[in-house]
């Protein structure tokens, strides 16, 4: 176990002074080796995305242990809030606790928050787990083209970031039933009359590429500030560019065949044509914006899993209390 508050390119100065603990994969996975991975390997092929070559070594060694450090901050939480409820002399009700799950795109967050669902509902004090992804906060195509924004989606005034503030400020205020916008992967787009319902569940999973931003737009409040825990998922810039046009190359064979897709228009193009268009895409929008705005919030995360070039979480670094 070693202390080391830098992430990739960022020079410690020889400074030791750090808020995180680094743990290599070897010292993080001894500290679930006795913990019975509740997970058959069918299960987690389906919990994989696109490109990510998830398999059972990963999630023991990994993503157990973490499971089972979330496991002991719900519980933390549950005795900070007796302890609190007998010293105010009432009986409130207990809050959901939230994880922030943050990255760039295609780094693989998005299954990282889907096992963490999986993994944390099979605990017995936390059976009711749900995850909600901030694409359904994004502005509509229509208000972002009207606005200018639909070359910068997925950046952070490309959201409608009061509504996210308002959803969990709703869920930390024990609200019974909270609703969220259900966006399309398929429409590219806000699917109108389309809700997502969460009704105070144990733990609730807040997963997308700005959670951990700053206050910002007049707000004096972030998201971020309401999260119990938070997950940065971390890799080299060239690594995730090569697995953003990996999957831009898999999606451009299967999902964008469908008519029905918004990117459909993509489906007809040579190997070449695809690779130079998802380079594009990765040099103009996503590039930008996991280094303007995704990479500086990872110090603001409580954990940070590091990848290597293979998609294999390499080390952990662990905010000290």
């Amino acid at each position: 176990m070693r202390d080391n508050g830098a992430g990739r390119g960022e020079p410690t100065g020889g400074d030791s002074s750090t808020p995180f603990v680094e743990l290599d994969r070897a010292d993080w996975a001894e500290l679930a080796q006795n913990t019975q991975l509740p997970l058959k390997e069918t299960e987690i092929v389906q919990l994989r995305g696109l490109g990510d070559p998830l398999d059972m070594r990963e999630v023991e060694q990994v993503y157990l242990p973490l499971s089972r450090l979330l496991n002991l901050y719900v519980g933390g939480a549950r005795q900070l809030h007796r302890v609190t409820s007998d010293f105010l002399g009432e009986r409130s009700q207990r809050t959901p606790f939230v994880i922030g799950v943050a990255g760039s795109v295609a780094v693989g967050k998005s299954t990282i928050a889907r096992l963490l669902r999986e993994l944390l509902s099979r605990w017995d004090d936390t059976p009711r787990v749900e995850l909600v992804t901030t694409d359904g906060f994004l502005l509509p195509n229509a208000e972002l083209e009207r606005r200018g924004l639909m070359e910068r989606k997925g950046f952070p005034e490309s959201y409608d970031r009061r509504s996210l503030l308002r959803f969990v400020t709703e869920i930390k205020s024990g609200a019974p039933e909270v609703r969220a916008p259900f966006y399309s992967h398929l429409s590219y787009d806000i699917v109108p009359d389309a809700e997502i319902v969460v009704r105070r569940p144990d733990v609730l999973i807040v997963e997308g590429l700005n959670v951990l931003q700053p206050a910002g737009g007049g707000n004096r409040l972030a998201v971020s500030d309401l999260f119990d825990f938070s997950v940065y998922v971390d890799a080299r810039t060239r690594d995730i560019a090569r697995w953003y046009q990996e999957r831009f190359l898999k999606l451009q064979r299967g999902a964008f065949a469908n008519p029905q897709s918004y990117f459909h228009r993509f489906a007809d193009l040579t190997e070449e044509e695809a690779r130079a268009r998802a380079t594009s895409i990765w040099s103009r929008i996503n590039e930008p914006n996991l280094l303007q705005n995704i990479r500086p919030t990872r110090s603001r995360a409580k954990l940070v899993l590091r990848k290597d070039a293979d998609h294999t979480v390499s080390s952990v670094l662990l905010r000290k209390l």
